[in-house]
């Protein structure tokens, strides 16, 4: 295995691509007890046009197939469930989907081999009939229908909705009722076997555990699986603009939420590697917008904020900044985040504080397990490699690189959308 220190976090990571195209990635703890494993692919929502490396007639699934896919993978052909399976040694297991991709997981302190190579098995041994796949539709349009009913969901689907004219991301993770009532095995058996193959895979090991044994297990059970050909996914073109700018619509609230969306075109901002440029927007949004900023003492203290989430969302070709708030006084926090935009005044001292607490919280979260995980999943998906110098990139942002980027931002290409109480008149 290849052995790669992450420089100033006192970790190192040993990587290894098997001949079909899996990356392997262990990041071990002595000083830990417990173990962290994700069996990942690179499929998640967005995906839902593609071409089969097999085929020239391109394909269109419904839309959330990606998540129903993750429910039915724990339904095997024995019977035996895999969440009971990994419960009789105490090992917690879980799965996730969001819009970029799927991931499989378990951790524990006991029985490390057997749940690695149980993990493995169940992932690589998809189970789709006719009868099951309709069982699971009814599961999954209640569990859409309990998180519709939620004003943050709401509001980000209608914010999303008005950033993006055409791209999946303004379509829940989870799809719609009418689009999951549409899947069929065989479409499920498309998208496996398009995307669960070992070179649109990973497999991520974090915590206490033997190397070399983890290792023959992950030979003995994946050396056997196929290198296919890569399904190619059709181009998402989405237009620059956002679709609209203003929205507003009632809700079974008390307080009025707002929501805001920036949408970035990368082409716009100028050549620079995608982790530098991720690390300056985000240091961009974090003074003008963090939990220490000047803006947010100033909406706290003029009693404008009951609550605030912000975060980047990032596509291929766009980076949308989006703002979720709750707020008595709607107008005035639009109006108030509006002028921040517009005057993004970039102070050097703060930039540099900002710097030293960055680094500061990558030393930190080194020495947790699950943040060291998650952190890693994030950069093999984000950049399908393993960032070994993160710490050393924070460190050399320099001011006039993060003015020069500031510069090319278009600050009026935002929507606006909000979220009243039903009893209010609009």
């Amino acid at each position: 295995m290849k052995k790669t220190s992450l420089k100033g976090l006192d970790l190192t990571a040993y990587t290894e691509t098997l001949s079909n195209g899996l990356d392997v990635i262990f990041i071990p703890f002595e000083n830990k007890s417990n173990y962290y494993i994700s069996y990942a692919t690179r499929f998640g929502s967005e995906v839902t046009n593609f071409t089969p490396a097999d085929e020239k007639r391109p394909h269109k699934v419904p839309d959330g197939i990606a998540h129903f896919l993750e429910h039915k993978m724990f339904e095997q052909e024995s019977g035996e469930d895999p969440f009971a399976y990994f419960s009789k040694s105490g090992t917690g297991a879980n799965a996730s989907t969001s819009y970029d991709s799927t991931q499989y997981i378990c951790y524990g302190t006991k029985n490390f081999l057997d749940n690695l190579r149980y993990l493995i098995q169940y992932v690589n041994a998809p189970y789709y009939t006719d009868e099951n796949v309709e069982k699971e539709k009814g599961i999954i349009a209640e569990e859409l229908k309990m998180y519709a009913d939620l004003p943050d969901v709401q509001l980000e689907t209608r914010l999303r909705e008005n950033v993006y004219h055409v791209h999946p991301r303004r379509i829940d993770i989870g799809g719609t009722e009418e689009e999951i009532y549409k899947i069929t095995k065989e479409d499920l058996y498309l998208c496996y076997n398009n995307f669960y193959s070992p070179n649109n895979m990973f497999l991520l090991v974090v915590g206490n555990f033997p190397m070399e044994e983890a290792m023959s297990v992950i030979h003995q059970e994946l050396d056997s699986r196929e290198n296919l050909p890569r399904a190619v996914i059709a181009p998402i073109k989405e237009k620059k603009s956002v679709r609209k700018k203003t929205d507003s619509f009632t809700g079974n609230i008390q307080v009025p939420k707002i929501g805001m969306g920036l949408k970035i075109a990368i082409s716009d901002l100028g050549e620079y590697d995608d982790l530098e440029l991720d690390l300056y927007l985000t240091m961009f949004t974090t003074m003008l917008f963090g939990s220490s900023s000047l803006f947010r003492e100033r909406a706290r203290n003029d009693k404008l904020l009951n609550n605030f989430y912000c975060d980047w969302d990032n596509t291929e070709e766009y980076k949308t900044f989006l703002i979720l708030a709750a707020t008595n006084h709607p107008e005035s926090l639009i109006d108030e985040i509006r002028k921040e935009f517009a005057k993004h005044e970039l102070d050097e001292a703060m930039f540099n504080r900002m710097k030293k607490v960055w680094i500061a919280n990558e030393v930190k979260m080194a020495d947790y397990i699950d943040s060291t995980v998650h952190n890693v999943y994030d950069d093999m998906i984000r950049y399908h490699r393993v960032i070994s110098n993160k710490v050393d990139t924070i460190r050399h942002m320099d001011m006039k690189t993060l003015e020069k980027i500031v510069s090319r931002i278009d600050f009026d290409n935002v929507s606006v959308v909000t979220m009243r109480p039903q009893e209010e008149i609009l």
